[in-house]
């Protein structure tokens, strides 16, 4: 990680090793002696202790440092806080730690103006997404800011956390996502610009699951991204064969929540399962039909680009 450790002071070395290797006993012993190590940070990267422990998921020092640091939202060279790193990490139980302890989720990276929420999404830790999810409703920050708000956050490209769970094909992520507020047919361009959606994005990742999800939510396939591409035309573009199929404007279009269902909260958990699986279920079947005859399957579909960190067309 370029953590610049070894030309650190011996006893700030042995600490910030200890906190990597989850020695609590050696962590405890040098704090007693050098208590000012919880301020420090390694040379390069500026972490601190705190983004070490969550990093590599050391929740008993972690919590340790918790109890005796004031500030949980410490920041390193790109302005992450130890939470972003815990999520990026997918430490669920160093994630739920920081969130207990007040970490602000509020906070933009430097690297991509991105949020903690953004980086569950980037990341596909949808347990991370959820706890940070369940901690917005109780957060003083996002009520201020409105929920709904909080879900639609945009990062320094103009993606929310939608777009980027779409992009990365984390059909679990947009799942939680659009059934939390997320705008399904939010725009990556601003000032009335066009610019790329979800469904774009989830063309650009050839990700079927992720296609399905946001057709069911009523995404716009007729939407057109800066370059003038309806999402087909993106997926034919990076020869997803069976995403273009069904993004196809010619072919069938998908059975959609009817829009009062997506924001009725009073559903019950149960019912609302049962109606999105047969919504699913009869979309697969109008699948089928579209691609019989075609070189593609269900089953199987093509993916023909590497992951990378863009956020539009």
């Amino acid at each position: 990680m370029g953590q610049g450790l070894s030309s650190a002071p011996s006893h700030q070395q042995k600490f910030f090793r200890a906190v990597q290797l989850g020695d609590l006993e050696t962590v405890v012993a040098l704090l007693e002696k050098y208590p000012s190590l919880l301020t420090h940070t390694t040379l390069y990267d500026r972490y601190s202790a705190l983004h070490l422990a969550a990093i590599n998921g050391r929740i008993q020092i972690l919590s340790f440092i918790l109890d005796r640091l004031v500030n949980p939202d410490i920041l390193n060279r790109h302005k992450q806080t130890p939470l972003m790193l815990a999520v990026m990490h997918g430490k669920i139980s160093c994630v739920e730690k920081l969130l207990e302890a007040g970490a602000n989720i509020l906070k933009f990276d430097t690297n991509n103006g991105r949020t903690c929420l953004h980086y569950a999404a980037y990341y596909g830790h949808s347990d991370c997404l959820q706890a940070i999810l369940s901690a917005a409703h109780s957060s003083r920050i996002a009520d201020s800011w409105g929920f709904t708000r909080f879900v639609n956050i945009r990062d320094g490209n103009g993606a929310t956390p939608l777009h980027l769970a779409a992009r990365q094909r984390r059909s679990d992520c947009v799942h939680i996502l659009l059934d939390s507020g997320a705008l399904v047919c939010a725009s990556t361009g601003g000032y009335g610009l066009p610019g790329s959606t979800p469904l774009h994005l989830a063309a650009r990742g050839g990700s079927l699951d992720c296609i399905r999800e946001l057709l069911a939510w009523g995404a716009d396939r007729l939407y057109r991204d800066a370059a003038g591409y309806i999402p087909y035309m993106v997926a034919l573009k990076h020869k997803h064969g069976a995403c273009a199929a069904l993004l196809n404007p010619s072919s069938a279009e998908p059975i959609v929540w009817p829009s009062p269902l997506k924001f009725i909260s009073e559903l019950k958990p149960d019912a609302k399962a049962l109606l999105e699986r047969a919504l699913m279920e009869a979309n697969i079947v109008r699948e089928k039909k579209i691609l019989e005859g075609t070189a593609f399957s269900l089953a199987s579909p093509t993916y023909s680009d590497e992951v990378d960190d863009s956020s539009s067309e």
